[in-house]
């Protein structure tokens, strides 16, 4: 008996082991499919069997033949009225596929930026195939081409709904651009009540940093936020000689001065006209704040002279400006005489020299003559080097966000000297000269037929950004255009979105983009907690 029970154990035991062999082997071929099937989900099998076509696909956003930097989030994309999509990526020694979620193709964020680095001063080549009522089509391949240089990994902006007279809904937001993460960095509806609102604008970074930054409160809670190193203070700035409380502005590169130009603005609508509104200054001057004396200093105040947009050159030595020149003929800011002329309101722009010992400019210096070609210059942001003056320019005014055939133009300074330029403007659209000293950058592959508007200098040079309307012609986007050593501009790419119909379904702008070397590291909560508080005044 003993003998058969242990037999009888024996056998159990046996069947226990083989079960649980039987379950730990269904274990494994289970995780083994389930591995296999999300494999497949994430690169998806090419189609065995399709037409050829030799015409490039039309993939939304546009990225086909775009130069783009080592270090950019994933350029996902799609495919219009189409059941499917696959593209096959193919970089030195990697070949992977993605899609098959309808007509969407969105790329592994870790498997992008291997690819990136093993194509960096390359191509990717991507080959997209699309299914429509189960038939196959294979378009011909085209290029992503890979820059050496990277592009500065945050940029901020403002982000508003469209309106012209609302600004209840209104944040200034933060996007790191080598993936798709966003975050605000102060948003008003914190602290707008009821019908009261706020107005927040003019966010601004010395060196492309953010120990050192700044942007605006209007309406509730006015004042200036200013971050100077790594502090926080609330200034009213605005004294009795000044025309406004500071506006437009621009970081000294090394010092604790900002340049800011003290305006009255206004608006006026159009019933007919495309471009719906224009925005005026019927009066505007440029003064300096000392962040840490708590001063302000008058630099310009002609009052037949409408100076405003100070940007200055990173060396320090240099404050560039716009000026329109207009003269009242009844009085002073008689606005109804302005609304009647505003096609008049035609920019310049100029420079000063500045010594920063004893705080002194030179006198204005003209650099590029946009009147005598019946055009506006307005926004001018200097290159790091100092060869390129980077601006917007359209038939009159400021705001050209609001005319259509604004575009960015780039202005060689090239070999030159401290005198005023004279622009020969006979020459082509494209090239202007000054005995060999300076001409216009060929900009015809970055401009649309719609508005492009407030472009800047990445911190090395090599990427421009600006805000287009190119897409639907009422939203502003965020554009990126390689700029080479060379001098040559490269097709522009819209900034990257996790999914590719983003900004087709986004009723919000993305205005005034500014290039960040870091995140803004005071919180949301710091900036309205300070909001609450009296701002400090300027010391007289």
């Amino acid at each position: 008996m003993e003998d058969k029970r242990m037999k009888d154990e024996t056998m159990k035991d046996a069947k226990k082991s083989d079960g649980m062999r039987f379950s730990f082997s269904h274990f494994f071929i289970f995780s083994f499919l389930l591995l296999l099937l999300v494999a497949c989900s994430k690169h998806p099998s090419l189609p065995s069997t399709y037409t050829q076509t030799d015409a490039e696909p039309s993939i939304w956003p546009d990225y086909v033949g775009v130069t783009v930097p080592p270090n950019i989030a994933p350029l996902n994309f799609m495919v219009d009225s189409v059941d499917d999509v696959v593209a096959e990526f193919q970089a030195p020694n990697t070949k992977l596929c993605y899609g098959g979620k309808a007509n969407k193709v969105q790329i592994d964020e870790d498997e992008w930026h291997e690819m990136l680095s093993a194509a960096k001063g390359k191509s990717l080549s991507v080959t997209v195939y699309t299914e429509k009522g189960g038939k196959w089509m294979a378009y011909k391949p085209f290029n992503i081409y890979v820059a050496e240089e990277d592009i500065d990994p945050y940029i901020s902006y403002r982000v508003l709904p469209p309106t012209f007279v609302g600004y209840d809904e209104l944040a200034i937001r933060q996007r790191n651009l080598t993936n798709f993460e966003e975050t605000d960095i102060y948003n008003n509806r914190q602290i707008s009540k009821k019908m009261e609102g706020q107005c927040i604008n003019c966010h601004s970074y010395q060196n492309y940093g953010t120990d050192n930054m700044m942007f605006h409160m209007r309406m509730q809670n006015p004042g200036t936020m200013i971050v100077c190193d790594g502090e926080l203070v609330f200034v009213n700035l605005k004294t009795p000689e000044m025309i406004s409380a500071a506006a437009y502005n621009s970081w000294h590169p090394s010092l604790p001065i900002i340049a800011f130009s003290t305006d009255h603005t206004m608006q006026s609508f159009h019933t007919r006209d495309v471009s719906k509104v224009e925005v005026m200054e019927s009066a505007s001057d440029i003064v300096i704040y000392d962040v840490k004396k708590n001063r302000v200093q008058t630099v310009l105040n002609d009052s037949t002279e409408m100076e405003l947009f100070p940007s200055w050159s990173p060396d320090g030595k240099w404050l560039y400006y716009c000026s329109a020149h207009y003269e009242y003929n009844k009085k002073y800011e008689d606005t109804d005489e302005l609304l009647e002329n505003y096609k008049r309101l035609q920019y310049n722009l100029y420079r000063l020299s500045f010594d920063a010992e004893s705080m002194t400019f030179g006198e204005p210096e003209l650099i590029y003559d946009a009147r005598s070609k019946q055009r506006s210059a307005v926004q001018p942001r200097i290159s790091q080097d100092g060869r390129y003056v980077l601006f917007a320019e359209g038939p009159w005014g400021l705001f050209h966000i609001w005319h259509t055939s604004a575009d960015i133009q780039i202005l060689d300074l090239g070999a030159i000297d401290h005198s005023p330029l004279t622009i020969d403007h006979s020459a082509t659209p494209d090239t202007c000269q000054n005995n060999g000293q300076c001409s216009m950058v060929n900009v015809k592959c970055l401009n649309s037929p719609l508005p492009e508007s407030y472009p800047s200098f990445s911190s090395n040079d090599r990427w421009i950004l600006f805000e287009s309307r190119r897409d639907d012609g009422n939203y502003t986007r965020t554009y990126f255009a390689y700029f080479d050593r060379d001098g040559r501009l490269h097709k522009p790419f819209e900034v990257p979105s996790e999914d590719p119909e983003y900004f087709r379904l986004l009723l919000r702008s993305w205005s005034r983009p500014e290039f960040m070397k870091e995140p803004v590291r005071i919180t949301p909560r710091q900036f309205y907690e300070k909001a609450l508080t009296e701002p400090i005044k300027v010391a007289q």
